[in-house]
């Protein structure tokens, strides 16, 4: 979203009355809206942390109607739908819904959906995106597809609207789960956790004694608790590139992300490498599963004594590294010939 479209929406500043913004980023510029009056919808940990830093009132949930909703619409066209449910169910008929998009992020396709189903105006276009006014109708105006719905995609697993996998078990961390050793170390954290998956093929195995869920997104978090039950598990909602525990664990097991939005961004595989050497024990070990394309063999080195692929396919690659042989700096002790290679 850019200033420009917001104050298209806004031209005399807040709009009055109590707001809710839901989706808004740590760096997206909000200056018409007065922060005393705003409450931010954010799940997101950094962008929630990032928010906050800035002086607005931000949480993970927030409860209680308000007199107008400004939605920055996520780019899934299922968690789109569950957001503008979401919204509408807040406000009373009669009262304003402003949603903000990127053409990208699928914004015609909604606006036309909903002149469909709402009366629609001061439809605003600047930037490669559009801002737009739907007023609530009376009654049941949205089609029951549209709101939120947690679908069972493996037994004992369910999902929601916008979280990664969400239709089923992401086959990168499928592949991880069939090369873990089969005794696992004792104390053991799964970064970029989603919603409990993989942590759960990591409890299955003996040796576990605490295992921590580290997950930025609160949704995911929180379907995580819903679909795991047992006394060794630590949840913690923390951005996983800075994330530290007060003591050192002996494992590490992560799926990690790639994409910043619409843009491939290897740094975020490279940030979660570099978390997972500082987590780890000098004997630990970490397994993870990348896209074969991802260039995070140098990275490893930079953090790992040996590492190895020991499994994969024309997608994925799995990796085992540990921190044996690492110099007091986190590099290797022979850094021009690091121990990378593939087991077969």
């Amino acid at each position: 979203m850019t200033q420009s479209r917001l104050d298209l929406a806004f031209p005399d500043g807040h709009p009055g009355g109590e707001v809710l913004v839901i989706g808004a980023r740590a760096a997206d510029p909000l200056t018409s809206l007065d922060p005393a009056r705003t409450r931010i919808l954010q799940g997101h940990f950094p962008d929630h942390q990032g928010l906050s830093a800035r002086g607005w009132r931000v949480g993970p949930a927030v409860e209680g109607g308000f007199d107008l909703v400004l939605l920055f619409l996520p780019r899934a066209k299922a968690a789109a739908r569950a957001a503008i449910a979401d919204a509408a169910g807040r406000l009373q008929p009669g009262a304003a819904l402003w949603i903000d998009g990127q053409k990208t992020d699928g914004v015609d396709a909604i606006l036309r959906e909903l002149r469909a189903l709402a009366p629609v105006d001061e439809v605003h276009s600047k930037a490669h995106g559009k801002i737009f006014r739907a007023t609530i109708p009376e009654g049941d105006w949205l089609p029951e597809n549209w709101k939120a719905a947690r679908a069972e995609v493996a037994p004992g697993f369910v999902t929601g609207p916008g979280v990664f996998s969400a239709d089923g078990i992401d086959p990168g961390s499928a592949l991880l789960a069939a090369h873990l050793p089969e005794r696992m170390p004792t104390r053991v954290v799964d970064l970029g956790a989603g919603w409990g998956w993989l942590s759960a093929q990591v409890l299955a195995r003996p040796g576990v004694e605490q295992l921590h869920l580290v997950e930025a997104d609160h949704a995911s978090l929180e379907l995580a608790r819903r679909n795991l039950d047992d006394l060794r598990l630590h949840f913690h909602w923390a951005d996983a590139r800075d994330f530290r525990l007060p003591d050192p664990v002996n494992g590490v097991v992560m799926n990690p992300p790639f994409h910043e939005g619409r843009q491939a961004d290897p740094k975020l595989g490279a940030a979660f490498i570099a978390t997972a050497a500082r987590l780890l024990t000098g004997a630990g070990r970490l397994w993870m599963v990348a896209n074969r394309h991802l260039p995070y063999e140098t990275v490893l080195a930079q953090h790992f004594g040996q590492v190895h692929e020991i499994g994969g396919d024309n997608r994925f690659k799995v990796i085992e590294a540990t921190a044996a042989g690492k110099g007091q700096a986190g590099r290797p002790s022979n850094p021009a010939k690091p121990t990378m290679r593939r087991r077969r």
